[in-house]
């Protein structure tokens, strides 16, 4: 066990997140490079007048750091999915905490963390939250707007955020009972295919109840639908966002490396039947997808009808959901129907 955990030390240190893309991650959390031509802004229209949706989105982008402009603009409506989550997340939280306890919810690889300190502040000490970036510019980000009540930034990749290390650090060690829920953000994707041992790894920090998420790009068994999928993001999205040029540039230096480390859906259900016993697709965009993992089915099944439909035009969703993954079947109920006026 410890020769397999050097070697996954060892494997993540080698990754492309922290070597040949450095740069390219550096200087566009800098806003350096990669600077969208005009900034994103969340198509209200597909809220449908919700107004608990159209509020987090407004804190949301008050609390914005220098990578947002270009995230937000690089996956179609990953914005409008930013703050379908943020919603449910402090629907979820909110409602789970109590007097003694806040809930705590772990964003991993957010860049600036501008989800985790949205929660934090609407949260109301009700949830602590903790995101983590290798990036000094992304920390730099993080206190842009000063510093945050009850969120937290961890300056390093996500594997050198160990048990231990909550323990034995004085800002990290309120974190030690471990985290209500965990979002992995397009994190595994830039260091290795390896999901198996990446969700074992970031599990430990995980409550035996808690709830683990996934919003990840993934492979498609015909690669000719995978780059259908990638033409529509291109030039049906991006393109509103970025220079043709930038586009290309991007594929070529990033993407192409990315996409040997993407899984296919079948792949990670595979990984995730090791850990857990329920799973489902709750987004989808093209190649991306939002997937949920517990092992309770009433936690999963309590955070899913905590969430507001997608907020996505059809002609870039490929899946219904929510829908269950192979081998980790679960009951599903309906997404929360659109018009609530107030955090419940």
């Amino acid at each position: 066990m410890e020769s397999q955990m050097r070697d996954f030390f060892v494997e993540c240190d080698k990754a492309p997140r922290l070597n040949e893309m450095a740069d390219f991650f550096s200087e566009t959390a800098a806003g350096r490079s990669g600077v969208p031509i005009k900034v994103p802004s969340v198509d209200a229209r597909l809220f449908k007048g919700d107004m608990s949706l159209e509020s987090f989105a407004e804190v949301h982008r008050q609390l914005w750091g220098r990578f947002d402009p270009h995230y937000f603009g690089s996956i179609p409506y990953r914005l409008e999915e930013a703050v379908r989550l943020g919603d449910a997340f402090l629907r979820y939280g909110c409602a789970i905490a109590n007097d003694d306890c806040a809930a705590r919810i772990y964003v991993l690889g957010d860049a600036e963390g501008t989800l985790a300190r949205a929660l934090a502040k609407l949260g109301n000490g009700k949830i602590k939250t903790l995101s983590c970036s290798p990036n000094k510019e992304n920390e730099q980000s993080f206190f842009l707007h000063g510093r945050p009540a009850h969120a937290v930034f961890f300056l390093g990749p996500f594997h050198h955020l160990t048990r231990s290390r909550i323990a034995s650090t004085p800002s990290l060690r309120h974190f030690s009972e471990r985290f209500d829920i965990i979002l992995e953000d397009t994190t595994f994707q830039m260091y290795s295919a390896n999901r198996k041992e990446q969700i074992g790894f970031v599990k430990r920090n995980l409550k035996d109840d808690g709830i683990f998420l996934f919003l990840e790009k993934f492979r498609q068994a015909d690669g000719g639908e995978y780059l259908r999928r990638e033409l529509q993001k291109d030039y049906g999205y991006k393109i509103r966002f970025f220079d043709p040029d930038e586009i290309k540039k991007k594929n070529e230096v990033i993407l192409k490396r990315m996409n040997l480390n993407e899984t296919t859906l079948n792949d990670i259900s595979s990984a995730l039947a090791a850990y857990f016993k329920y799973g489902c697709v709750t987004w989808n965009s093209g190649n991306f997808y939002t997937l949920a993992a517990s092992n309770s089915a009433d936690n999963l099944q309590r955070l899913i009808s905590a969430m507001a439909p997608p907020c996505i035009p059809n002609e870039y969703v490929y899946i219904e959901a929510p829908a269950s993954l192979p081998g980790l079947a679960v009951e599903l109920p309906p997404f929360r129907s659109l018009g609530h006026p107030s955090y419940e």
